[in-house]
């Protein structure tokens, strides 16, 4: 029986024109060599299995050969192709840095250097993974890589190029390999089905090309237990199965059913993937991805850019046209926000769900009953304290003025009663300039009313901010009135006046923020400072904080009074960890709810 070689073996390139996917870099090797033009060191990175190690072999192949050919490949008939060929060759020497990474290494192949090649022009270091070496070793080996004898020329390759010290790379010509693309490796995949007899579907190439992740080892190496399991005849249904791969009919299905609102069939379908063995978060992760090719579907500038088969590019055409793309920008904003979410989720198959429903409900309009739109965003809390607070106050006078309409309103009533002619008798046309009231001016009049209530009740915007109102202002002198007020409303407008205080005072009003005025003997109020700093800031300031209430309260008969507090009145301010350590300390709850979510003090 033949002895099996993997394919990643058996089709390892042996020539540029056979290396896949790196034309540029293989045509600028191939013209150095042609030319003679070489430079004594050389660093070859990029992604795993995209063919750095083999560009270093074949290019160390065609330095030494002794009969290139005119476009730089080696000829393969030479003494030194066939050494190499048949690996004894002692011109080209490997070392992997992986493994040979300390100084006495790095001496060891320094010591290699000084011996001329028996066959052919040069010596060829071949040091892969070179970001392995270590700080010492690195910095052992920078004297011979910029100065090198004549006959020696490194090839370094890396995976990890921002590993290498910079005093490294200045010495190199750099080469940075890219990754496949999928149609240059379903094109691969195609030549080695064709050369093993294998029958393959280009759907499951594809599958094969986008697991692999643009290397091409691993695509030969999935190919190879794709055959294994296929035996023979490669189908797209039998490789998603072997590989466990989702399929992406579920995607389309779940993308034509968010737009037809059907939230519950997308729980339906989100059951049976999850029942198959396959985790929310790869379902939302290809959901993503899906409405991102969908989105790149929808203009041919943009269509080169789907690394897809040429039957799924066509169906990512058909879905398409019928996404409009404020839909897709939208159903990419959730998704993105559900896999950011997703791990730190207690509940993920919930998130996953919540994420469909909202999905399935963009397009779906916000009338529409049972439509589960999220409320639009409501007015904070502090907001509506104030608003509720004014319209109690506001309540009296716009019951006082109801009642002033509705006599009003009577009285006109009785007038034209009394004024207007015997029913019996046909009624004449009414002049121009004696209308008689309708309803519907009731109406008006009790909200015009009401308006100008509201009006009256809110406080009106202070022309000059506290701590610089004059007398010449006409908001500074309060209304003739002696309304009371509750402790409530005094800690409150006293709140409101802080932050309303301008930048130049904003010292004394963060302290004042921490002081509770409070009502001794109504309408009195006595304001406690902790210091002796913030009571004479406070006493500069005290007209403006008086005026300031007495306007806003409502009351002319307002006395303001301020002491210091005595040594127990004092409470210390507590930060925020101090204030959490404290609930903590009186609710353990606290703690344990902490460490359930995993979260930090910040």
């Amino acid at each position: 029986m033949e002895e099996y070689i993997v394919s990643a073996r058996k089709y390892r390139p042996t020539s540029f024109d056979t290396v896949v996917g790196q034309q540029a870099l293989t045509t600028t090797l191939k013209n150095a060599v042609s030319s003679g033009k070489l430079a004594h060191a050389y660093l070859f990175c990029g992604p795993r299995g995209v063919g750095k190690t083999t560009c270093a072999r074949i290019f160390a192949k065609a330095i030494n050969c002794m009969s290139p050919t005119a476009n730089g490949e080696a000829c393969g008939q030479c003494e030194s192709c066939q050494a190499f060929n048949e690996q004894r060759s002692f011109n080209i020497f490997e070392l992997d840095a992986a493994s040979n990474n300390s100084v006495e290494h790095i001496k060891t192949l320094m010591e290699q250097t000084r011996i001329p090649p028996q066959v052919g022009k040069y010596k060829v270091f071949i040091i892969d993974e070179v970001h392995m070496l270590s700080t010492a070793a690195f910095n052992a080996f920078l004297k011979t890589l910029e100065e090198p004898p004549q006959h020696v020329i490194f090839i370094l390759a890396t995976t990890e190029k921002h590993k290498i010290l910079p005093t490294i790379l200045s010495r190199c010509q750099i080469y940075d390999f890219e990754r496949m693309t999928v149609r240059d490796t379903i094109d691969h995949l195609k030549k080695v089905a064709q050369k093993e007899n294998i029958m393959v579907e280009e759907e499951a190439l594809a599958v094969i090309a986008e697991k692999a992740d643009g290397g091409m080892r691993d695509a030969l190496s999935i190919f190879d237990q794709a055959a294994s399991f296929c035996q023979g005849n490669i189908t797209y249904q039998k490789v998603i199965e072997d590989l466990n791969v989702l399929d992406s009919d579920n995607y389309f299905h779940i993308i034509d059913l968010a737009l037809e609102n059907k939230a519950m069939d997308i729980m339906v379908l989100l059951n049976n993937v999850i029942n198959k063995g396959f985790d929310g978060g790869l379902l939302i992760q290809g959901l993503a991805k899906h409405v991102r090719n969908v989105l790149m579907a929808r203009d041919e500038q943009t269509l080169p850019l789907l690394e897809v088969s040429d039957q799924q590019r066509q169906r990512y055409q058909q879905q398409a046209q019928k996404c409009q793309i404020p839909f897709l920008y939208q159903a990419l904003r959730i998704i993105n926000q559900c896999d950011i979410n997703y791990r730190q989720s207690s509940n993920k198959r919930l998130l996953v769900e919540l994420t469909l429903i909202e999905i399935a409900q963009i397009t779906q309009p916000d009338d529409s009953v049972g439509s589960g739109r999220k409320p639009r965003r409501l007015k904070s809390l502090f907001k509506q304290l104030t608003l509720s607070i004014q319209q109690q106050k506001a309540a009296p006078q716009v019951a006082a003025a109801e009642c002033v309409v509705s006599t009003e309103h009577g009285a006109a009533t009785e007038s034209s009663a009394s004024n207007t002619p015997n029913p019996a008798k046909p009624s004449s046309p009414a002049a121009p300039n004696q209308s008689a009231p309708k309803r519907p001016m009731l109406k008006s009049a009790v909200s015009m009313s009401f308006k100008n209530v509201l009006q009256n009740a809110r406080p009106k915007k202070m022309s000059v901010i506290p701590g610089t109102l004059d007398a010449s202002d006409p908001n500074a002198t309060p209304k003739d009135e002696e309304q009371s007020f509750s402790q409530q409303d005094l800690e409150l407008q006293w709140m409101l006046m802080c932050n309303r205080m301008p930048q130049k005072l904003s010292g004394i009003a963060a302290r004042m923020k921490n002081m509770n005025p409070v009502i001794t003997d109504f309408p009195n109020v006595e304001v406690t400072a902790d210091n002796q700093v913030a009571l004479e800031q406070l006493e500069q300031i005290k007209g403006s904080i008086l005026s300031t209430l007495k306007l806003y309260l409502h009351n002319k008969s307002i006395k303001l009074s301020l002491r210091l507090a005595e040594q127990e009145e004092i409470v210390p301010i507590l930060s925020r960890r101090e204030q959490y350590e404290l609930m903590e300390k009186e609710n353990p709850s606290i703690a344990k709810l902490r460490e359930l979510l995993s979260l930090e003090l910040a």
